[in-house]
């Protein structure tokens, strides 16, 4: 018989108070359609939407392209430190809400770049709604800083690596066509300036470009990574070095890597012994954040509160952060493991 834990309401109600940490989220594709119109205004942008139904309306998408074209467009009502300040904290305020004690964040400098954005005010608004978050609510954080891999790595942002505030370096944007290659100096340059190194591989790209990325750009981590199971070889490689996977299962849908998420391969992954984890990726375009893509997927997957804990704990070992503040985290997870050990 189905544990009563189990059930879609008594497991939501789990995921909901669960301390959680994300690995995967770009900030700025937490841009809801009130702040985007809202920014647009207040700076003078004109972008297409004028109303926040039209916007909400246009966050529609068939593929990675897509997305990415609106993604961008969004991007360009961010002009003043400020704004990254106010995306930020909002963005960190719902971490409260869900109970996120830890939470890694992407942004793209070459996109503000390219709109005529001071790194400095992009970091500076940024960082400081970290640092407040901290502060206030208790909820440690690490910024990475993302190389989009359809344009050149410009060396002004390699030199914003030097600048400070940030953990790592990462590789996003259009996969297709777009291999590991061409990055691998910059990311061979921030191994030795010890930042910590991720990329976006397997997605929409091909297995191979997950062999490229740990082997030409010697990442710790992979964001999405959900094509390695085409693999055999590929799978135990990340098995045996415990190369974490930052899975975002709403994302996969909404861009058509999956037609549904019922057929999402989050379970054989786990299934696997692959250290899978569940993330939000762009959660204001995708239809939610961690705690709902995380309790839509268990649910449509028939997977179990215990899954659920074990995803966290896959989370936590992957995280780049401190030893102590693992241990903390993993003390939150057996005290809630504990509490609820009746019931799983």
């Amino acid at each position: 018989m189905e544990s009563t834990m189990n059930t879609k309401g008594m497991l939501a109600d789990f995921v909901e108070d669960l301390p959680k940490v994300e690995l995967h989220l770009h900030i700025e594709g937490t841009l809801e359609p009130e702040l985007l119109i809202a920014l647009a205004q207040r700076n003078g942008v004109d972008i297409p939407y004028k109303t926040i139904e039209a916007a909400r309306a246009a966050y529609q998408f068939e593929d990675l392209q897509s997305f990415l074209n609106v993604y961008y467009l969004g991007a360009s009502v961010l002009r003043e430190e400020r704004d990254f300040y106010e995306l930020t904290l909002a963005y960190m305020s719902r971490c409260k809400a869900q109970q996120i004690r830890h939470t890694e964040l992407f942004f793209d400098p070459q996109t503000h770049l390219a709109n005529g954005v001071a790194l400095a005010a992009v970091m500076g608004g940024i960082n400081a709604a970290l640092r407040d978050a901290e502060r206030d609510w208790h909820i440690s954080s690490a910024l990475i800083l993302c190389f989009e891999r359809d344009r050149d790595p410009e060396p002004s942002v390699a030199h914003a690596c030097a600048l400070g505030g940030i953990a790592g370096i990462g590789l996003d944007s259009a996969e297709l066509g777009n291999p590991p290659e061409k990055f691998q100096e910059v990311f061979k340059v921030a191994k030795s300036m010890g930042l910590h190194r991720v990329a976006h591989a397997g997605e929409e790209g091909p297995p191979a470009y997950i062999w490229r990325a740990l082997d030409v750009l010697d990442v710790e981590r992979i964001d999405h990574g959900v094509r390695c199971l085409e693999d055999p070889a590929l799978v135990r490689r990340l098995v045996d070095d415990r190369i974490a996977l930052t899975v975002c299962p709403f994302s996969n849908v909404a861009l058509k890597v999956f037609s549904r998420l019922s057929e999402h391969n989050l379970g054989r992954l786990l299934k696997a012994g692959l250290l899978a984890t569940i993330n939000s990726d762009d959660p204001a375009y995708f239809g939610g954040y961690l705690s709902e893509n995380i309790i839509g997927t268990l649910s449509s997957l028939d997977l179990t509160a215990k899954d659920a804990l074990l995803l966290e704990r896959n989370a936590v070992e992957a995280a780049f952060c401190t030893d102590q503040r693992k241990q903390s985290l993993l003390r939150d997870l057996d005290q809630y493991d504990a509490s609820h050990r009746n019931l799983l």
